[in-house]
Order: structure tokens, then sequence, then C-alpha cells
């Protein structure tokens, strides 16, 4: 119950669709991460709506150990739960694999590890990810890896990307069998397979070749910002996404800036996630295209602008500068969630701008275009530093 239609390449950048169940999605996407199925900010899914979010972003491992999935199947899945009638993409537990390094153990069967709330011991391996999801209900979920650190050992990467391999074997097993049963959330839930490698060419390559054979219904390019340069992310992917199917989605994640993906659309990629706008937003720091502004500055206590003269998000449609200044100085919660709205359009905006773009057939002049742009941003900041 997945049609990918491939409208438009310019290079290796692609303009697709992608039908669910749960509706079209129009790539390139950035997705909006709501790890406990809500958007850090006091954000609800009808501000989603508003600002564009095409496809929400939910923890599996998170989802699990507060309220628990198997409530949230018995509530009728997580789309119900959250009240969110569009896409869902969950992502399988596995980066806790690496972001609890220091409490976990890995073995073949799967990963044992504490829970961060309250120490209890969890094992979660590919059958035990494929089953949470599925008690979520996702639209698209993610297969089981372990997400080894960019920068680690080659023999600890080689190893950790042949279990992950046979990992992703099991979780397609488990989800066919899931995807049978009567009382499952969803029956068309999709499988999107992860490419892993750190920054080993040969190694990143292989695994794409090996994943590929296994026709998933997407593939993620993973392990990338999490330790290496902007520059190595980059030709991991000139290097990786050539091997990974043309006429299917394709998906980084993780990642990014503006910058960041603006590039990635330009090697092929569909689909991001990131939480730098919501968590950004949450400290006042929000996006323009003038470059990014801190609104806890002083130098925005009497500025009635808006945050980005011209935008249409909820926030700048009718709140100065100074007002949110002064919320975020007092504390008050509504400063944080126009911030963090402000954002979500921001990123949301840029992946129109650059659809557009690509259905016009001119994405490589306005990536051009954006990057100096931002480029020449960066420099202007720079060169007040020094004064």
């Amino acid at each position: 119950m997945a049609k990918y239609t491939l409208l438009k390449t310019e290079g290796r950048a692609k303009r697709a669709t992608f039908e669910t169940v749960h509706g079209v999605v129009q790539t390139p996407c950035f997705m909006n991460v709501g790890t406990v199925g809500v958007i850090k900010g006091a954000v609800s899914t009808e501000d989603l709506k508003e600002v564009g979010c095409q496809v929400e972003l939910s923890n599996t491992y998170h989802l699990h150990v507060r309220t628990g999935d198997q409530i949230i199947k018995e509530l009728g899945g997580l789309h119900k739960f959250m009240v969110w009638d569009r896409p869902i993409l969950t992502d399988s537990g596995g980066f806790q694999v690496y972001s609890l390094a220091d409490i976990r153990k890995i073995k073949e069967e799967g990963v044992t590890f504490r829970s961060h709330i309250d120490g209890h011991k969890i094992f979660m391996g590919p059958e035990e990810s494929m089953t949470i999801q599925s008690n979520l209900g996702s639209t698209i979920a993610m297969a089981f890896d372990e997400c080894p650190p960019a920068l680690a050992e080659r023999s600890y990467v080689q190893n950790s990307v042949e279990r992950t391999t046979r990992w992703l074997a099991r979780c397609k097993d488990k989800m066919a069998q899931l995807n049978s049963l009567p009382d499952t959330v969803n029956k068309h839930q999709l499988l999107f397979g992860i490419n892993q490698g750190a920054v080993y060419d040969d190694i990143r390559i292989e695994h794409a070749k090996r994943i590929s054979e296994m026709d998933l219904d997407g593939y993620a390019v993973g392990g990338l910002a999490v330790g290496e340069t902007h520059e190595q992310m980059y030709h991991v992917l000139d290097q990786v996404v050539p091997y990974l199917p043309q006429a299917k989605p394709t998906y980084l994640m993780g990642v990014g800036t503006p910058q960041n993906i603006i590039e990635a659309v330009n090697r092929g990629i569909d689909f991001f996630d990131c939480v730098y706008p919501s968590r950004n937003g949450r400290h006042g720091h929000v996006y323009t295209n003038q470059g990014k502004r801190n609104l806890f500055n002083k130098r925005y206590e009497k500025d009635m602008r808006p945050i980005e003269e011209g935008c249409q998000c909820p926030a700048c449609r009718t709140y100065s500068r100074a007002y949110i200044h002064h919320l975020l100085k007092a504390k008050e919660m509504l400063g944080m969630r126009l911030c963090v709205l402000h954002n979500l359009y921001f990123y949301n905006h840029l992946m129109e701008q650059i659809r557009g773009a690509l259905d016009q057939g001119r994405f490589a002049d306005f990536k051009k275009e954006k990057l100096d742009e931002l480029q020449m941003v960066s420099r202007e900041k720079e060169e007040k530093a020094k004064k």
C-alpha cells in the first residue's frame, strides 16, 4: 500500500510523491520530530497542519517506556491517540543503542539496556522493535539497527554492520507476520532499512548493495551527524546514494541545518528529520533567511517587527520580536511556543521552495542562490564578532 512516483530529477536530486495508507507525501520532505507523540514546545497537531507538516516522527523507545505501546494499541494506535491523520514515521529504538552506550549491552539477539526513567532493564531486538512499532501503528517503521560512532574502529564497524544486516532480515520477517494478524493496528505498515558503515566507503557501499536486494519500502542513511564533519557526511552520501534504489524513498536520519538539507537533496535524499528547529526554538533561537536570531538579546527589546518580515507563520502574522523577547525573558511558555512554530514553518517552507525549484527545473540555481545567501549571513556574523 505504498507507491513512490518519481516526478522529476535534476542531477541526483529527486522530486517525488509517496502514497501511503495515511496520505500522500510530497518529497523532498522534512519530518517534524515529536519524540513522545508531541512536538516539544506546546505544539498541537492542529498547529502542525498550519505550519505545513506532512510527516510526524515519534520515538519507539520513548513511547515504549512511557506511556507504553500496548496501552497506545488498546487506545487505537498512535494516530488516534495523538489525533493526527497524516503519516507518522517511528524510529526503531536503534539510536538509543548509540545514545545510551554507557548503560547497554549488545548481543546477536538484541540489546539490553536500562530505562532512563526508572532504571528498569529493557531488552530490545528486531522482533521487539517491530512489535512495538506495530502496536503504535505508524505509517513507516524503521528497521532495528546499531548506529556505531562515525569515527569508530574499522573492525568494530564491520562486525556491527554485518549484525545490522542480519537484524534487518529478522525485521522484515517479523513485520510480514505482524501485518497479517487480525488485530494489527495498521496492516499496511511500511519498513525502511538503514544503511550503516560510519565513514568507511567500502563498508557503506557493500551494505547499501545488500540491503537494496531486500526490496524494502524505503532506505535510510544512518550513522551520520554523530561526530563526523559536514564534508565527511557529504562524501558518504556521494558514495552511498548511487547504490540505493532511485525508485524508492531515501531518508537521511537526524540531519540537519538548512545548508545540510539543500546539499543532501542535491545528492538524492527525499526525507529528513532533525530536532534543531524545535530545540533551538525552545531556547529563543529562530531561523530566518537573514540567519539565526537569538530573541533573548536585548537588541530586540523595542523591535516591533515580526521575527521575519514577509513570513506567514502564526508567530510572524501576529506578534513582534519585542513581545516574544518579553515572553522569553519572563519565562512564559507562549514565547517558546511561538519560536518553535516559526522554526517549523521555516523548515517546512524551505522544503516547499526546494520542491518548487525542482518542479521548475531550476534547483541548481536555487541551491547556489540559497547557499550563497546563507554563507553571506555567516560571514557577516563572523565579521561583527571580530569587531
